[in-house]
């Protein structure tokens, strides 16, 4: 059904698929219904039975398997969340646990499994496979856009719009009030939502995890609006793995410099609401290319997309690989902030 796709190599299997389940795990992105819509429908569509796991890996555990039909994804994809519901489950980690969710899917018939998250739900994938031959795919959800092997994960585009009208609004009252203001996006380990968010807001100076600035490097880009004129800047800063980030930046600019900075995190707001229309795109070709190629006897594999190829990325490379930080952006930020 999915044309267009770059050839990788990925793990296969010999089973006859009758039934796939879908569940969603980790932190919710805006267009994971959109992505379960995909699954049902596409598995529908190839007389497929399909399966709804709720609360994630622990609802897998328990056997919370919810038969689909036609139906029961309609109008769920312009809905922010995730309608089979999220969580985070420590008690996957542990072996036994695993089997015991194989040994679940099993009884009630299932042959698949399509998991949408991140790099901890990838996790849980690749252990599936390894241990019992289980076919497996992920699909890649995640607002931090931080998984090897694709281009963009789903979320991603909403959450940087969301970020994006948050710092036009704060910009209004910047310049009103001649303020410095340090806006807080979400990305602990990733600093993409902050880099396109800083990038498109117009933002004097950004800090991510990937490179950090130094509260001398902002100091010198807030001098430099300074000396052409500028009564009002903006600080895009990425949370960090250390919380508090941006509150301790301004503490520094106060103490060392002088500057008074109002400080703004956004939080979680970035990760609800509307899913926009690229996320509802690659959310749906990535559900659909999931069962798609599990049904053609793939298996263990990542759906991504790399420039306008569609890609099947083992999961082995997606977690273990790391994206590569595109430097250039980094610089010219500084550029165009001159």
């Amino acid at each position: 059904m999915i044309q267009f796709m770059k050839k990788i190599r990925v793990p296969r299997h010999r089973k006859k698929i009758r039934a796939v389940a879908v569940l969603t795990s980790g932190g919710d992105a805006p267009g994971m219904n959109a992505a379960i819509r995909a699954v049902v429908r596409t598995g529908i569509y190839n007389n497929v039975k399909v399966f709804g796991v709720e609360r994630g890996y622990s609802g897998l555990i328990d056997g919370a398997f919810v038969p689909f039909e036609l139906a029961g994804v309609a109008n769920i994809i312009q809905r922010g969340g995730t309608i089979l519901k999220s969580n985070r489950c420590l008690e996957f980690k542990q072996k036994k646990y695993r089997k015991q969710a194989v040994e679940k899917m099993k009884a009630h018939g299932i042959d698949a499994l399509v998991c949408i998250g991140g790099d901890g739900t990838f996790h849980g994938v690749q252990k599936l496979w390894q241990e019992f031959e289980f076919p497996v795919a992920g699909v890649p959800g995640t607002i931090d856009n931080d998984l090897f092997g694709t281009d963009v994960t789903i979320g991603f585009d909403t959450a940087i719009n969301t970020g994006l009208r948050a710092i036009d609004q704060i910009r209004d009252t910047a310049s009103s009030h001649d303020r410095l203001f340090i806006i807080e996006v979400m990305g602990r380990n990733s600093g993409y939502i902050a880099m396109d968010v800083g990038i498109g807001g117009g933002a004097d100076a950004i800090s991510v995890p990937e490179k950090p600035s130094s509260v001398d490097d902002i100091a010198r880009q807030i001098q430099r609006g300074m000396k052409r004129g500028k009564t009002s800047s903006i600080i895009v800063v990425a949370e960090g793995k250390k919380s508090g980030n941006s509150m301790q930046l301004a503490t520094d600019l106060k103490k060392k410099y002088g500057y008074i900075a109002r400080v703004c995190i956004l939080g979680h707001v970035q990760r609800g609401g509307t899913p926009s229309a690229r996320d509802r795109k690659v959310a749906s070709v990535f559900g659909s290319m999931a069962v798609t190629e599990l049904l053609a006897g793939k298996t263990c594999f990542m759906t991504g997309v790399q420039g306008l190829q569609n890609v099947l990325v083992p999961i082995e490379e997606a977690i273990q690989k790391k994206k590569e930080y595109h430097k250039d952006l980094f610089e010219l930020s500084k550029v165009l902030a001159t």
